[in-house]
Formats: C-alpha cells, sequence, structure tokens
C-alpha cells in the first residue's frame, strides 16, 4: 500500500481532471473548518459523460496508488459526483449545476489554492 499524504494527493488529482480536460479546478484547506476532510476538490465538466469520466479517471488512477474512495456518489445521473476519500473530498460537477450549489463560497473561509 503507498501512503500518500493529502496535500501531495490533492495534486495528483488536480492532474488527473486536467487530464480528462476538467476547468476551474479549486482546492479548498478546510482542515480549519470542519472535521470531515482536510481539502475540498472542486471541478467541472460540459457534459454528463465527461462528468463520468473525470471521475473515472481518478477512481481509476488511485487504484494504481492503492487507494479507495471510502464512498462515490451520483455516478449514475452524471450531474454531481461526490468522491469521498477520506481526507480529501472531490466533487465533480456539470457546469450547469455547479453554480447552483456553489460550495467555494460556503467554505469560503478555506484556503483556496489554483
Amino acid at each position: 500500500m503507498i501512503i500518500i499524504n493529502p496535500e501531495e494527493f490533492v495534486k495528483k488529482v488536480e492532474g488527473w481532471i486536467e487530464a480528462k480536460n476538467g476547468t476551474d479546478i479549486q482546492s479548498i484547506n478546510v482542515t480549519e473548518l470542519t472535521s470531515i476532510a482536510n481539502y475540498f476538490v472542486i471541478a467541472s465538466g460540459s457534459s454528463e459523460r465527461q462528468v463520468k469520466a473525470i471521475a473515472d479517471n481518478i477512481e481509476d488512477e488511485a487504484k494504481l496508488l492503492e487507494i479507495f474512495p471510502k464512498g462515490v456518489e451520483g455516478q449514475r445521473e452524471g450531474r454531481w459526483i461526490l468522491l469521498d476519500y477520506y481526507d480529501v473530498i472531490i466533487h465533480i460537477f456539470h457546469e450547469e449545476e455547479r453554480g447552483l450549489y456553489n460550495l467555494e463560497e460556503l467554505w469560503k473561509d478555506g484556503i483556496v489554492s489554483r
């Protein structure tokens, strides 16, 4: 099993999102704001197919590092897929959905990178 710290994992996730042409990637350090995670990574895709492809790529690449999610939600619909990797929670939104939920605003007190 490969051990990786959350900051390194976030950087890898950002690259995996970019590899599938995900857009508007934001990583928010929420360590001081909540106990559920250290980071939220938020990104967008332009279609359900792209949102699913981004999420699948993250899962496939993480699996190669022997890193497995605690949970995955929203795969069927492809409008908002949440991948819970314990310290890092990844939100992949369809562009149309992202503005409705505006997670960046909810967690604006976190430290944003990218």
